[in-house]
């Protein structure tokens, strides 16, 4: 009974928990806990924001909605890794403005009210997203588009276009926020009358000055000591200039997966194997599709284009001896093996005004009809439009109106615009739709020619690539999970060992491994101990990296032990300057020339003419040296002066009042600060909220 009532009195309040979360169980869904376990969990969290958790699930709401609202604005998907930086970025600013920057704006007294958002999306003073993207054929904002759209609005199943526009709405008001706060910056960096005078008349002040400069020279002063509590003291004063961000230094090597030159002959070989086939296909586009590297463009090019692809297959293409059918013979360029067959040759446009109208969904039996009634003559092209825009066939442009087109602006799949007669109606279908299209203008047109080429690049083969991972894997076997192996075996193998300092988490560029190296980010990142050799890290099948991780820098401020040698320096280049400058007075003690002083000192006396404190001038000179004798009185020789590089004595000869330095210079300075102070603005911010971005652990 002892040993229960013990138990009773040390593990009661264990126990009651225990029961209480079975008990739990019962009630709320065990996949609702861990869901709400996951999102306090700092490992599924993508960042932190002045004490607001991202959860990885929030992200990714807000970021499948962004990409929504790029499909919609581009008509595709975002699909280079540029475009999904972009999307990414996009949805973690949605994060930064709602939990920082918005808080601290309204927090500030700003506020955007309903009326002004209506003014700034559809009245006097619309903002320049809006009118940048409802604009006319002449690219200047078109109210008449953008009322069309919100009417078209109601027609709209999908809901993508009230979407858009509510995306639109929220974007302005916030980039109105933005504007107003910088304003409070803006407004407070003012020069009043007095101090345009003062800066006018500093900055048109010039000196000519007589000096001698004795170097500090290259050879290190043993006398000079610095002292482990002159390096802390230094470090305690200056404490805010070491804040630093995570970071890595790495050591690694680096195994590059090449073609061999059996894997080269091998490519060579099925180009000239297919060559025949390709030379007399009739059907290009599905050879290309089954054989080359590349599909066919049904694009026209002029001369010059080509050479991105290959020298050789520009100058067969243009050569004036080809003709239409003609075909080149196998062309090497690098790695990669080109054949071009030349399948039409024409007088081309570069860009067309094309007039238009998109009809999808239900609306694509609308085209014959409107086709018809368009080539009656009865009706204009964009009163037409127009009505059927209201009818609610989706549109792409002001309604009836696609404007100039080059090849690189145009919808995919109406490519036939710069062969077409000049107001010709036709229908072209495409992935997005019906096309109902009118060529009404162009640019001159210029020799070009549509081209097929086969193109095969030799890659390596799996032999080949599985050779060097058994090199690379022999380096991390041997080095058996220590850095000295790994130096001793580099060392005897004659391998290049690559050192990366300041490795950030998510950096994708590493040395010469360019190209989605956040392989190597992560095992650094997630690694822990000091020391540690990694596996083989595999970067796309392209290379194969061994690393060493030999340094960790964790968020926050240096230690003292890692910045030590740089304060050394600084305070050793202080006592240097000190030291001279005191040797120097003692030799030139008494003496009231500047001839005198430059004998004492074995040198010669310099004359520079024009020195100004302003910052457009003087580039080169001494910084110290400038802001003393700008501000000395003329005829008298200074004291020493410890510069930069050395020690100067020096007297003003002349003083010059000029003129060039104006109220226009004052102002182009004032803008300057102001752009400086915008740009600063949410960095200062993020880090008083102490914003944590772990965005590269997950994307």
């Amino acid at each position: 009974m002892a040993v229960l009532e013990k138990i009773r009195v040390k593990f009661g309040i264990l126990i009651s928990v225990v029961i209480a979360l079975a008990l739990l169980s019962f009630i709320i869904d065990p996949n609702t806990i861990s869901q709400v376990a996951s999102s306090m969990s700092s490992k599924y969290r993508v960042g932190k924001i002045d004490g607001n958790s991202v959860s990885y699930q929030d992200f990714d709401n807000e970021l499948n909605y962004q990409n929504r609202i790029f499909e919609y604005m581009y008509r595709r998907n975002a699909n280079t890794d540029q475009e999904m930086e972009y999307v990414r970025n996009m949805a973690w600013k949605t994060f930064v403005d709602r939990y920082m920057f918005l808080y601290n704006a309204k927090k500030a007294g700003i506020q955007v009210g309903e009326a002004e958002l209506v003014d700034l999306t559809s009245g006097d003073m619309v903002s320049p997203m809006i009118s940048q993207i409802f604009v006319d054929e002449t690219g200047a904002f078109s109210k008449d588009m953008l009322s069309n759209y919100l009417q078209s609005m109601q027609y709209d199943q999908t809901g993508q276009a009230r979407m858009f526009w509510d995306y639109l709405q929220n974007t302005v008001t916030t980039d109105q926020y933005y504007v107003k706060y910088n304003s409070l910056f803006n407004a407070g960096n003012f020069i009043n009358p007095l101090m345009m005078t003062d800066e006018i008349a500093d900055n048109n002040n010039s000196v000519g000055v007589e000096f001698v400069m004795v170097p500090y020279g290259y050879q290190r002063d043993t006398t000079i000591e610095v002292t482990d509590a002159e390096i802390r003291n230094y470090y305690k004063e200056h404490k805010k200039l070491y804040r630093q961000t995570a970071s890595r230094d790495i050591e690694y090597v680096v195994f590059e997966v090449k073609p061999s030159q059996t894997d080269i002959a091998d490519a060579n070989d099925k180009v000239v194997k297919a060559y025949d086939e390709f030379s007399t296909t009739d059907n290009v586009k599905n050879f290309l599709m089954k054989n080359s590297d590349t599909p066919y463009s049904d694009e026209w090019y002029k001369k010059g284009e080509l050479r991105t692809v290959s020298a050789d297959v520009e100058n067969f293409v243009f050569d004036s001896k080809t003709r239409t059918g003609d075909v080149s013979q196998v062309l090497a360029k690098d790695n990669t093996f080109y054949v071009a067959r030349v399948m039409d040759s024409a007088m081309v446009p570069d860009s067309v005004f094309v007039k238009g109208i998109l009809l999808q969904g239900v609306q694509t039996d609308l085209a014959d009809s409107l086709l018809n009634v368009l080539k009656t003559g009865k009706d204009n092209f964009e009163n037409v439009a127009a009505q059927y825009s209201a009818m609610g066939a989706s549109q792409t442009g002001e309604p009836g109106d696609y404007g100039w087109m080059t090849k690189n602006t145009m919808f995919p799949g109406i490519e036939s615009v710069f062969t077409a007669r000049l107001n010709n109606l036709y229908v072209v279908e495409t992935q997005y739709g019906k096309h109902i299209l009118k060529v009404t203008d162009r640019s001159e047109p210029l020799q070009k020619k549509k081209v097929a080429i086969f193109e095969k690049e030799a890659l390596p083969s799996g032999n080949t690539i599985n050779e060097y991972y058994v090199q690379a894997n022999a380096l991390a076997t041997k080095a058996d999970g220590k850095y000295e192996n790994l130096k001793k075996v580099v060392d005897e193998e004659g391998l290049a060992l690559l050192t990366r300092n300041n490795l950030r988490e998510g950096d994708e560029n590493v040395g010469s491994v360019n190209d989605r190296t956040k392989e190597i980010s992560k095992w650094a990142f997630e690694t822990k101990r000091e020391g540690k050799i990694s596996n083989v890290l595999n970067i796309n099948n392209d290379y194969y990296v061994v690393a060493a991780l030999k340094k960790i820098h964790k968020e926050g401020y240096a230690p003292v032990a890692d910045v030590a040698s740089s304060i050394s320096s600084i305070i050793y280049n202080q006592k240097l300057g000190e030291k001279k400058a005191a040797e120097t007075a003692g030799k030139i003690a008494g003496l009231g020339s500047m001839e005198a002083i430059a004998e004492a000192l074995g040198t010669t006396v310099s004359t520079r003419e024009g020195i100004s404190f302003s910052s457009y001038m003087n580039q080169g000179l001494d910084p110290k040296f400038i802001g003393a004798v700008t501000a000395a009185e003329e005829g008298v020789i200074s004291q020493p002066l410890a510069g930069n590089i050395g020690v100067y004595v020096y007297k003003v000869i002349s003083h010059d009042e000029g003129s060039s330095f104006t109220e226009e210079d004052v102002k182009n300075r004032a803008a300057q600060m102001s752009y400086y102070a915008s740009q600063s603005l949410l960095p200062v911010m993020m880090q008083d909220a102490d914003v944590e971005d772990n965005r590269a652990r997950f994307f």
